[in-house]
């Protein structure tokens, strides 16, 4: 395996050396604790409140089934260990996330040296990852994003050892990457077959034949055993979630979204990608990487894929460009080095208010207004907000639940013992159960089309519900009072004007009735992301 990146460094290196550079160590502790302090002080400092998605991932934990989940069991796992760890907190949703992307900062400087890279690649390579709002955004929200990033990055960081090296150590790294990947997101499948592709067609496809691959596989398949449980037994509900998906938001994405994503989130860091993949392809011990990011940019281009499903390709591209900067003559590798790196960071602090929620939404919204472009403020069903819909879905949730509060104080004393919640979509519904002890309100929660997170308590006599409209509710109650409606000049359109009413006397069982209503299929276009998507 050595006979090949010698040979790439004697094409690359004057006069033929092969070198194996050393990491730089300061630079890159440096960079790790940056990125964790600068997440560490957004969490303290925000304006904005939990994400309507991380309100999902924390009731997975709360109603964990290990081998029953009909989506990547991981993000729940990490929901259970936060609020077992750091309770009820803002914190604790976000500690995980902060500690994920540093890992991918950390991994880019390493990949940078595995690719040959020095001081000057590694230091590119961090900066890019430090300075995106690709690897920003995710790492200050609790969802499976950042981790997919992190797998994807610490595979292309194994399969690298695997082509200079071999060794069955770096198999095994490499198949538990793609093991708490199949935990994570099903997305880890495209790197699966980029990786395979990528190798097939390289001078090292013998490496497919080889014990140790099988191996790697069957470490991926016991680590992700409980998704793939899960979705034997639930008669594979992906399959429906992805439909979904497509039809309420994919079928939108046109190859030119694709393309033009990419340029929006990466901005200037594009080039330094473009002239990673140009450095992959040319070398041939490391042909293979760059062929597997083409195939998994070609799958996701064919399949409509969202623009950042693409984004676990660029720390290994970033760490490559900066390998390709770092082997110029000098005078022009340090002028152009540090040009990189200047612009890089003047990009990712124009487009920081992008990546962390700091901003007030007032000032959020003038920001947006004068820089941001119309794709920032789109939603992924073509609406057009004020704020990116991020941050509209992390504002009013702490005020629904008061209006919610509001109304159930006003029952008698006696409605109050027995009577439960029920809200229309998983946001609503996450929040009366995070926030709802604080506010004196009761754990029975039902959410009609989800009996595995909020199953129906057919015992309430009395519900208060949010969102679901009177006439919905009088199929299955007998009395159906108004009691209120909320609203909130910053969340999202179908957060907006919400009814709020107190049903009684049931007349029929919630739990088959929800099922075949038609307000269930209603309800279901509301919840914008399946639970493996994001």
């Amino acid at each position: 395996m050595r006979t090949s990146f010698t040979a790439l460094e004697s094409v690359n290196q004057p006069g033929g050396r092969a070198v194996e550079c050393r990491l730089a160590i300061g630079w890159v502790l440096a960079f790790a604790g940056a990125k964790l302090l600068l997440h560490f002080l957004t969490i303290a400092f925000t304006p904005y409140e939990i994400h309507r998605d991380e309100f999902l991932y924390l009731a997975m934990g709360e109603h964990l089934k290990v081998w029953g989940m009909d989506f990547p069991p991981a993000i729940a796992f990490m929901a259970r260990a936060a609020r077992f760890v750091f309770g009820d907190t803002l914190f604790a949703v976000r500690f995980f996330p902060a500690l994920a992307g540093t890992g991918i900062v950390l991994l880019g400087g390493l990949l940078a040296r595995e690719l040959g890279g020095g001081r000057v690649a590694q230091i590119i390579a961090m900066t890019a990852l430090f300075s995106s709002p690709l690897f920003i955004r995710p790492a200050a929200l609790f969802q499976p994003v950042v981790w997919d990033q992190l797998w994807w990055t610490l595979g292309f960081f194994a399969t690298i050892k695997i082509l200079k090296h071999g060794g069955l150590r770096w198999w095994v790294v490499l198949g538990v990457a793609g093991g708490f990947g199949l935990l994570t997101k099903f997305s880890i499948l495209f790197f699966a077959f980029g990786i395979f592709v990528g190798v097939l067609f390289s001078d090292h496809r013998r490496l497919l034949k080889s014990p140790a691959a099988w191996i790697a596989v069957a470490i991926a398949l016991v680590i992700g055993s409980p998704t793939v449980v899960g979705q034997i037994s639930l008669h594979f509900p992906v399959v429906t979630h992805m439909t979904d998906l497509r039809n309420e938001q994919l079928k939108r994405v046109t190859a030119g979204d694709f393309l033009f994503g990419q340029v929006w989130m990466l901005g200037p860091a594009l080039i330094l990608a473009l002239t990673g993949l140009v450095f992959l392809l040319r070398a041939q011990a490391f042909r293979a990487i760059g062929t597997a990011c083409i195939s998994a940019f070609l799958v996701l281009l064919i399949l409509q894929g969202k623009a950042y499903y693409l984004g676990p390709v660029y720390p290994v591209l970033f760490a490559a460009g900066g390998v390709a900067i770092d082997r110029w003559q000098r005078p022009a590798r340090v002028s152009v080095a540090v040009l990189t790196v200047v612009v890089l960071i003047l990009g990712g602090g124009l487009s920081l208010p992008l990546g962390l929620p700091l901003l007030p939404p007032e000032a959020m919204a003038r920001f947006c207004a004068r820089v941001a472009s119309k794709s920032a403020v789109t939603t992924n069903r073509g609406h057009t907000l004020a704020l990116p819909q991020d941050y509209a879905d992390m504002l009013g949730w702490q005020d629904q639940v008061r209006a919610v509060a509001g109304v159930f104080a006003s029952l008698p004393a006696d409605e109050r013992a027995g009577a439960g919640l029920m809200a229309r979509n998983y946001g609503e519904a996450g929040a009366l159960e995070f926030y709802g002890r604080r506010f004196g309100l009761p754990s029975r929660l039902m959410l009609p089309k989800n009996d595995l997170l909020w199953p129906s308590d057919n015992s309430c006599r009395v519900v208060v519900s949010i969102g679901i409209p009177p006439a919905d509710l009088r199929r299955f109650f007998g009395q159906v009072d108004v009691a209120a409606h909320f609203d909130h000049p910053w969340m999202v359109e179908e957060e907006r004007d919400r009814v709020i009413c107190i049903s009684r006397k049931p007349i029929r069982d919630l739990r088959e009735a929800w099922k075949r209503h038609s307000a269930a299929a209603e309800g279901r276009s509301e919840d914008r992301s399946n639970p493996g998507e994001r």
